[in-house]
């Protein structure tokens, strides 16, 4: 079924005239959903290339079948238009101009349907939200007030079960997140329904906190692609802000909303290689962050209109490599409450996901993590082997990225790393620690792959540490060399050694 999800998501399926979709808007719009085997998936109908696409929706016996090179490959249902798309607001507007139905029971809207990058000839490439607007199908700004009604109107009549936020970037940027949280308190004011609202990461990362404050569930901040080429060719305002504050805005939201409730989308067929959207799915998933992989979808508007969506061959090797990461990082669409993760109609990734694994390592992604790691620090370095009589903590803490294994959502074991300041490309490993009952299992070597996994994409070339003297044979199979000889650290005999970066493995 999800090789069947992915080729269609990218070839499209030829339909009858009767049977119309959406044309634009921001995102990847220009379809029309369906549910194949009970999955909801929105496939383009419209587009230049589906002409050619071998797939096509035919009638049979009172329904519809998909059929490929004029065989059936199977049933098919075609998600009717809502009845709350009949209704209108008190003040006129029609609840389709307000919002849409996407997928099989997610309500979207975009608030502002206006982007200050569009006035600054920034605007994304694949991006036809003022199209929609020009076409006179939606307007300009949704009420507070508007959206309340059509979110209450969608959810009795048509059992909408989850809604999503976006807007274009107002003027001045970031104006538009405080606008949302207003119609965020509105919506939950008449109906208790998961909300997610999309944005660009504000300089100012206490408005997330507002979004919080308001009732938001979940949230999107998409930097839609790791290949800073093609991020700057494609979405040049993207681009200018930055990867350090997307890192520390997906960090802050983590820590808020909770691991698999912060999504960003990567698109897939703007130029970039398959290598960096893998690359880029591990950083995110690491964080907690769930990569949204998506295929390009041209729009009619967008600058990208004349685009082919990439292979479905291409598609399936990503989201396979793609849903080994989300098991190894435990994220999941399970654990989202609201939005695109959970609609999942415009990526097959949620059918290639696979079952939790036994341990996972991932970097700390809040407070508590963290202190659960300096717990078990404490409890090996100062209770057990009495290294340090009362604290192991020191001032390279403030600088380290701590890592955690857990196992059934129990944190068992940590290492920490962090840059040797005076030394670009130098990065130091410590603090290993497991709980004595985890010992025996390969938690330890876990955390070794990961932090040789997390300082290399951080630009590390140089990896080293201080090991205790009756460990170094274990850091030697996992390709560490000793280099000088043994000296007393901390009271105890310690060998200086060096990682074999190389070892790390790709992700793709």
């Amino acid at each position: 079924m999800r090789h069947l999800i992915t080729e269609i998501q990218s070839l499209g399926i030829r339909v009858h005239k009767d049977i119309q979709g959406r044309k634009g808007g921001a995102g990847p719009a220009e379809g029309k959903s369906f549910l194949i085997g009970g999955i909801p998936v929105n496939a383009p109908i419209a587009g230049h290339y589906v002409s050619h696409s071998p797939f096509s929706l035919e009638s049979m016996d009172n329904s519809y079948v998909l059929v490929k090179h004029g065989k059936v490959v199977s049933s098919l249902e075609v998600v009717p238009d809502p009845a709350f798309y009949t209704q209108s607001t008190r003040d006129g507007v029609g609840f389709r101009n307000i919002a849409l139905l996407h997928g099989r029971d997610c309500l979207a809207t975009t608030v502002l349907q206006q982007c200050v990058h569009w006035k600054q000839f920034k605007k994304c490439g694949f991006c036809s939200t003022e199209t929609s607007l020009r076409n006179k199908e939606t307007i300009a700004r949704k009420s507070p007030e508007q959206l309340a009604e059509v979110a209450r109107a969608a959810w009795d009549m048509d059992g909408v079960s989850h809604m999503v936020l976006t807007s274009g970037t107002g003027d001045p940027a970031g104006s538009e997140i405080t606008y949302l949280a207003d119609c965020v308190r509105a919506v939950k004011a008449v109906v208790n329904m998961p909300v997610q609202v999309q944005f660009a990461p504000p300089g100012n990362l206490d408005l997330i906190d507002a979004l919080k404050d308001a009732g938001v569930d979940a949230v999107g901040i998409h930097v839609e692609s790791f290949d800073l080429k093609v991020l700057a060719r494609i979405a040049p305002a993207k681009a200018e802000i930055g990867m350090n504050r997307y890192e520390r805005a997906w960090k802050k939201a983590v820590e808020l909303f909770g691991p698999s409730r912060v999504s960003s989308f990567l698109i897939a067929g703007m130029g970039e290689s398959s290598e960096s959207i893998a690359w880029g799915s591990e950083v995110l998933a690491d964080l907690g962050v769930y990569p949204f992989v998506v295929p390009l979808r041209p729009l009619p508007g967008s600058t990208l209109e004349n685009a082919v969506p990439p292979d479905p061959e291409r598609m399936k090797r990503i989201y396979d490599a793609v849903a080994v990461i989300l098991q190894k990082k435990e994220v999941s669409t399970k654990e989202t409450l609201a939005g695109c993760v959970r609609c999942g109609a415009c990526s097959a990734l949620g059918a290639y996901e696979k079952n939790e694994s036994g341990i996972v390592c991932h970097s700390a992604r809040n407070t508590h993590e963290r202190n659960e790691a300096f717990k078990i620090r404490r409890e090996v370095f100062v209770n057990e082997q009495r290294m340090f009589s009362d604290s192991d903590r020191d001032e390279n803490d403030s600088e380290s990225i701590f890592l955690v294994a857990k196992k059934d959502g129990k944190i068992i074991g940590t290492v920490r790393v962090f840059p040797v300041k005076a030394e670009i490309g130098h990065w130091i490993g410590g603090r290993l620690a497991v709980q004595k009952e985890y010992r025996t299992g390969r938690t330890g070597s876990l955390l070794v792959k990961e932090a040789m996994k997390r300082v290399k994409k951080n630009g590390c070339t140089v990896f080293t540490a201080e090991i205790q003297e009756r460990n170094v044979r274990f850091f030697k199979k996992l390709g560490w060399q000793p280099i000088g000889q043994v000296i007393e650290h901390f009271g105890f005999p310690h060998q200086h050694m060096q990682a074999d970066l190389s070892l790390v493995p790709g992700d793709l």
